[in-house]
This record gives C-alpha cells, structure tokens and sequence, in this order.
C-alpha cells in the first residue's frame, strides 16, 4: 500500500479519473420491438442505442418473433479486438513523455484522462510489469540525477538545506501526479503482486536510496539540520518550517533514527554536560533551576514543532540527566536551606516539580527536607537563651513547613511522614524542657487577660500546640507543669475561658487517655462541688443567729489527690476572718464527717473597699496584700519589722507583697526612703493621695520566678511518679507471664512505658523488686527472672 506523507500537499491538476471499464462478459438481451412505432420516436432511438455497448459495434441478429413484434440478441464478439503492433511502443512513448514533462515541470501535452485510459488498456493487455519497470526506470534516472547535483555544485550549509527541502518537496508533489496518471496500476498489478512496492513507496525506495548512496549528500544535511538545531538553542532565530520539513524527509525515508537521531541526542548530551558544569559553579540555585525548567520546556517545544515524537523520550531524559541528575547534591547542599528559611515557595515547588523527573530526586530532596528540619530545630530547643520564645518558634517553624509540604510537596506522604519524624527526633534532644516550656505556654494562653485571640483563633492554637504535644516523649512532665498552672489559674479566678480549658482537656485526653486526664477532671469537679457548698453555706448564713461583719467568703474544697501539693504557710489573719473560717469548718465538717480541712493562705485573694481623697475604690488584692492593707486601718504608717510581725507572712513573700504595693504602678502604699528594693529598715505610709480612673483596680501580686530549686522539685516528682508505674508495669508483666528471661522483660517494658526510659534504669527497678520479694531470679539461670506469688 502506499505510504501517506504529512508534509507534502498535493496541489496537483490531476481530476480525479474512473478507472477503465474492464471486458464486458457475455451478454445476451432479448428485446421486443413495436413495428408500429415511429423510427424517429425518442423510444425507438433510445432502444436503438443498445446496438452500441461500451464503445463496441455489436452485431444485432434480429428474430421475427410477432407480426407486431421483433426479438433482438445481442452477444459478444469471441475474441478480444487486436491491438496494433505497435500499440505498446506508442502507448510508452506517450506515458514516457507525460513522465518526464511532469519531473521537468513542464506542460503535458496530452489529457489526463486520455493517460489514465493508456493505462488502463496497457494493463488489460498484460504489460503491467513493462510498465511498471519503465516508471521505476525513468523515476530512477531522475532521482539519481536530481541527488547527484548536490556533490557537484557547491554552495553553503543553509543555501544547501534550502535545495534539498526544495528537491524533496518537489520529487513528492512529481510522485503524487504521476501516481495519479498510473493510478490504475497502483491498484490492480501493485496489489495482486506484494513482493513489489507501491508507486509511492517505489519513489520513496529510490530516493532513499541515491540518498544514503551518497554519503556526503546525507552528512551534509544531518550536519545542517543539527547546525540549525544548535543555533536555536543559543537563542538565535531558524527556519523551524524547514527544521520540520527535512525531518520529516528523514522520518519518511525511514532513516531518521539511524541518520539523525542518535547524533542529535550525542551533541545534545555534550551542549548540555558542558552547559550544566558551567552553570552550577555561575548561578544561585533558583536561577540555575529557572534555567532547567526553561531548557526542558524548549526542548519539548523542539519535539511539538520539528523533532518526531519517537525522540521525546530520549532527548528529555538527556537534558534532566545532564542538568539535574548529574547536579542533585550540589543543588541540595547549595541552595535548599536558603529557600528554605526565605520561604521561597515559588523556587520551592519548581525544585520539586524537577526533582520528581528524575531517578532518586524526591527521595534525596526529602533526605535533606529532614535534615534541615532536625538542624534549624535542634537550634531552637537546645538553646536555653531562647526558653522564652522556644514554643512560639517552633509553632511557627511547623506552621512554615506545613505549608511548604501543601504548596511546594504537594503533600506529597513521604515528605509529610519525614517532617513528623524530624520533629519528633530534635525535640526531644532536650530532656524534659520542651514539655515544661509548653505547659507554660498553654498556661498563658488560657489565663485570663489574655485577649491577643478570638475563641476560634485560640482553639486553633490549642490544636496546635497538641500537634508538638504528640512529639514529646515524655508527657508526664507536661502533665506535671500543666496541673500546677491549672491550679493556679482555677484557684486564683485567672482562666480566660471554662470552655477553653474543657477544650484542653477534651484534647489531651483524647490523645493519652482518661488515665492521664483523671486528675485534671478531678480538679474541675472540686470546683464544680465547692461552687454548691458556697451556695449551702450562704443559705447556713442567713439562718444563723451570729452577729458577723459584712463578709463575703468563698471557699474552695480541694481533693488532696488532685492538687499539686502546696507547703502550709501560718499567718495571722484577722479576728472577723477567723471567725468565718472556723464557722466554715463547723458546717463542712458536720455534712463531712471524718474530713480534714488545711487552710491554704498562699492562693487566696480579695477584694477591699477603700476610701481615699479622690473617693471611694475597690481593691482586688492576694490574701497576703490584704493583710497588709487592714493594718493601715490602725495607723496610716507601719515599719517593715512590724508588718511583718503582725502578719506572720515569710519574709520573701512579704517583701514581694509590699513591692507590689509600693512600688508598682498602683501604688496605694508610700515607700520611705523610695526605691524598689524593700529593706529591714523602710517604712510604709497609706497614700491617702492614690488616684486611679477605674473603680474596680487590681494590683497583681509580684510573682517570684520559678526557681531551679522548685523545678527541680517538680521533676523529681514526676521521676517518682515513673518508679511507680515501672514497678507497676514490671509486676503486671511478671504476673502474666510467671516466668521470663532479663532481655524480653526489658523489651515488654520499652513497649509497654509511655515515658523515655533507659534500660539500666529498669534493671534498678527490677533490682528493687527482688529485694521487696515480688519477683526472684531463677536459681538455674541468673539471667531469667521468676515471679513470687
């Protein structure tokens, strides 16, 4: 069959020709004549016209069947008409000369029609073969000689590619038309004998042929095409229409890829090698990577617009092996981190989008994602310097490659899973501190005053913050700090939101369990009672008969177990007050019977009505400043000594408590002499003077920071607190098993402890264990463990 050409248009004159009517068959009509119709009447001519068939003189024997009517049978001659003698010379000379006018481009002097029918007839004959040998000669000679100019005349690359397109497209369009003229050949002797090539293929062979023959011809235009090619690249402008037309002439001929192709990919391998060596050592990271996503989309460009298809694959693997492959570490080592603290998103995702064309590029990109995350980390938990703003970086530091692994990763898993494993690892390079430091921050963001957030910003935050809550290790720390502040801020009315803080717990218990959250909740039930037993006592108040000083107390019943555990503190309060805590005990303690109360002076507070010059003012105090207050009742001033003789308060709690009230910035005490450090000696005067805009005023209690001493105590605590559950967990194992060897108890106990354990700190529990005769160590192995029932 013959073989479509895409780029050669047929513009031809060539109409379209029926092919010639074959023999006809023996035939025999009958036909019934009226004598009476007129000769000349239109039927009787248009019956009459039978005698003519197909062009032949028929012999009409006419039967007298009818008076009226006359039977005609009508029959082929016996033998086909002879062909003049030279019939076959004449006939060539005429298709011979069409040939050679159409491969000059000169006027043909006979029909079309009158050709095809030559043909047609020269077939019927049985001179198919002679015919078809005398094209494939003729076509031969021409093609031959149009290929051979090439080597003789000589003229420059571009001039020279310009002939060739030109003599290609020309011997395409000859081939079209004089396939049409011997289109009657192309469809019978072509088709009935497949060892020979159709006329179009027959033109193709030939010139493929002369072609490849001439070497020269075919280096010289290989050479052009990848001259053209080579200009291109280095941004001058080429004739792409004749990039694709020769292109197409090598695709076509069937020699592309032996020819052309692999000497394209070797010259684009070399530009490319030599290209990304010079460019690494020249560009920062992002131009460099602008610049590869540039040339693999000009490449792609090459394929749509001249290139075959077939080379698509090829060519792009070159340009990524050559300019990413070949450069994934240098790249990685010389620009990831930048883009990555500079949050260049953009740079980002073109670096993901070309590391994801090549072998192993996401699985190195994601190997450096990690270890970017595990540096700049480590660097913001290590550093007790910034233990102040440690949360908050590390809140915005997840936020940050969150959204890097959405836009730029296209939240691609395994970058996801890398940067979960990233965090979990440096944050707990830093014992204990993360976990305190983010009790401390929830602490501040659910105390009251707190209005930096809306209710929803803030449940985003606690979400948040559970995120890096997961990826500590150990959240009995947190759970320690966490209860102390919670206290804190339940006891001294300092939560911002119930609903918030029922969030917090909702979240952590979510996330470890009831156990973890027991005394948490238990805290809030403490509340929720002592709000009833308020109420109970205030009704007991009413009915009462005593005679008690306008007063009104709450007082908060707190389940030992629950609390953090807060040292007694004795001071002198006044008579009313002791009054109403001793009618307080008598009522709880005759609905409770068998309870003991202990009085916590440390997390009290008040609220004073006191008269000044400017008017009257509420002042919401601690307990502590509350008593130094009343003595002002007596006198307008008091030394120090005597305070702190009146009140009984330790002495850094009082020198903070009479800081807060003298030197702060509501100072309704006058400090004598002044200054901010309180000394044995000072004095202190009510300041009749004080003047404030707000009724209502509260004076903040100086708080002492926390000191090493104190977390100290609180991690002691919460390493007591994992003796425990050791001990617990290894007699739970022992008592399941009865019998187990040293190293699968040390395994079960790694799996089973919820907290960072070393094993010879288990070995010492273990050790414990034995001495307290719950387990014994086998007396045939020393290294199997038995337990004792």
């Amino acid at each position: 069959m013959s073989r479509h050409v895409s780029n050669v248009e047929d513009r031809s004159p060539v109409k379209r020709l029926e092919e010639p009517q074959r023999s006809p068959k023996k035939l025999r009509l009958e036909i019934e004549i009226d004598e009476n119709m007129s000769d000349n009447s239109p039927e009787r001519n248009r019956r009459a016209n039978f005698s003519n068939v197909n062009g032949v003189n028929r012999n009409l024997n006419i039967h007298s069947v009818k008076p009226t009517t006359k039977k005609l049978i009508i029959k082929n001659f016996k033998s086909e008409p002879k062909l003049p003698d030279d019939y076959h010379e004449t006939t060539w000379e005429k298709l011979k000369s069409a040939v050679i006018a159409i491969q000059q481009s000169k006027p043909n002097e006979y029909l079309l029609e009158e050709l095809y029918q030559a043909v047609g007839n020269m077939c019927s004959h049985k001179m198919s073969h002679i015919l078809y040998n005398g094209l494939s000669h003729l076509i031969e000679a021409h093609v031959c000689s149009n290929i051979e100019r090439f080597i003789t005349e000589p003229m420059d690359r571009f001039l020279f590619l310009k002939k060739m397109n030109d003599t290609w497209q020309s011997h395409c369009n000859q081939m079209i038309m004089i396939r049409g003229i011997f289109l009657y050949l192309d469809r019978t002797y072509v088709l009935q004998n497949p060892n020979i090539s159709s006329i179009w293929d027959m033109g193709l062979d030939l010139f493929r042929k002369y072609f490849m023959l001439h070497t020269l011809v075919q280096t010289r235009v290989v050479e052009g095409l990848l001259m053209l090619i080579e200009k291109e690249r280095q941004g001058d402008k080429v004739d792409r229409t004749l990039l694709k037309s020769l292109l197409r002439m090598l695709t076509d001929l069937q020699i592309y890829n032996k020819a052309f192709e692999q000497k394209f990919l070797q010259a684009t391998e070399r530009l490319y090698a030599t290209e990304g060596q010079r460019l690494m050592q020249e560009l920062e990271v992002p131009e460099f990577l602008a610049h590869v996503d540039k040339r693999i989309h000009e490449e792609n460009e090459r394929v749509i617009h001249y290139l075959d298809c077939s080379t698509k694959y090829q060519l792009i693997h070159t340009v990524e092996k050559q300019l990413l492959s070949e450069h994934i570490n240098n790249i990685l080592q010389k620009g990831l981190d930048n883009l990555l603290e500079e949050n260049r998103l953009h740079d980002l995702s073109l670096l993901y989008q070309l590391f994801s064309r090549v072998k192993n590029g996401l699985h190195e990109l994601c190997l450096a994602f990690n270890a970017f995350i595990k540096k700049k980390g480590r660097t913001i938990v290590i550093d007790p310097e910034k233990d102040k703003t440690m949360v908050q970086e590390l809140l915005d530091f997840k936020d940050a490659m969150d959204n890097i692994v959405a836009c730029c990763f296209k939240k691609n898993e395994m970058f996801s899973n890398s940067l979960k494993e990233a965090f979990e690892h440096f944050i707990n390079q830093r014992t204990n501190k993360p976990a305190e430091l983010i009790a401390k921050f929830v602490d501040s963001k659910l105390r009251a005053g707190n209005k930096e957030a809306t209710e929803e910003e803030l449940e985003r935050l606690l979400d948040k913050i559970m995120v890096l809550f997961r990826f500590i290790h150990g959240k009995d720390v947190f759970e320690a700090f966490y209860k102390k502040d919670l206290a804190k801020r339940l006891l001294v009315g300092k939560s911002a939101s119930v609903d918030a803080e029922k969030s917090m717990l909702s979240k952590l218990k979510q996330e470890c369990g009831g156990g973890f959250t027991s005394k948490l909740e238990g805290m809030f039930k403490d509340m929720e009672l002592s709000k009833d037993i308020n109420v109970a006592f205030k009704q007991h108040l009413n009915i009462s008969t005593l005679d008690l000083i306008p007063l009104d107390m709450t007082v908060n019943i707190l389940t030992m177990g629950y609390w953090p555990t807060y040292t007694p503190m004795d001071v002198t309060l006044p008579p009313q007050m002791v009054k109403f805590q001793d009618i307080f005990k008598e009522f709880y303690l005759s609905k409770h019977n068998g309870r003991k109360l202990q009085w916590q002076p440390t997390l009290g507070h008040c609220v004073l009505k006191a008269r000044f010059k400017a008017g009257q003012k509420e002042l919401v105090v601690s307990l502590f400043q509350t008593l130094v207050i009343l003595l002002f009742n007596e006198s307008d001033e008091h030394s120090f000594e005597y305070i702190k003789a009146a009140t009984n308060i330790e002495d850094g709690e009082l020198r903070r408590t009479l800081q807060s009230l003298a030197c702060g910035k509501a100072r309704v005490l006058n400090k004598i002499p002044k200054g901010r450090e309180i000394e044995d000696n000072d004095k202190f005067k009510f300041n009749n003077d004080f003047v404030n805009k707000l009724f209502r005023i509260k004076i903040n209690q100086i708080q002492m920071k926390e000191t090493t001493e104190e977390q100290k105590a609180t991690e002691e605590r919460v390493f007591q607190d994992r003796q425990y559950q050791i001990d617990a967990a290894i007699v739970r194992i022992m008592k399941m098993r009865k019998t187990l060897s040293h190293n699968l108890l040390i395994s079960e106990l790694l799996a089973q402890l919820k907290f960072p354990v070393k094993p010879s700190d288990l070995k010492k529990r273990i050790e414990s264990l034995i001495d307290r005769d719950y387990m014994e160590r086998d007396k045939d192995n020393s290294n199997q463990y038995n337990y004792v029932a």
